[in-house]
């Protein structure tokens, strides 16, 4: 299911046409990070670690779509950054992974 969704997203990233090379870049490299991330927190934390995804997903959902929603976007963005905001001290890279994700998903939606 996690590398399912993760899938659909990188596919989402690479097709968007409103999705500039750098953000791409950027995107895809921390998509993948954030794979390695989820995955292991998966391993304990099944429910948690596909919540974390799926708000990524409709994140990414929001900040490529032609006419964005600057409230739709902030939402998924406010949901994804509290998924993981209990992991700050027991999984910081997924943390600062999740945090770069939010900042660039948000400005692409400015």
């Amino acid at each position: 299911m996690i590398q399912t969704t993760i899938a659909q997203i990188e596919e989402k990233i690479q097709h968007g046409g409103t999705i500039s090379d750098e953000h791409r870049t950027e995107l895809l490299t921390l998509l993948n990070a954030l794979k390695h991330e989820v995955s292991e927190l998966s391993e304990t934390r099944q429910e948690d670690a596909e919540s974390i995804t799926r708000f990524t997903g409709l994140s990414a959902h929001e900040a490529t779509r032609q006419e964005i929603n600057p409230r739709l976007l902030a939402l998924s963005l406010e949901g994804l950054k509290y998924s993981v905001s209990d992991f700050e001290q027991s999984h910081p890279k997924l943390s600062e992974t999740v945090n770069s994700l939010c900042h660039i998903l948000s400005n692409m939606g400015i």
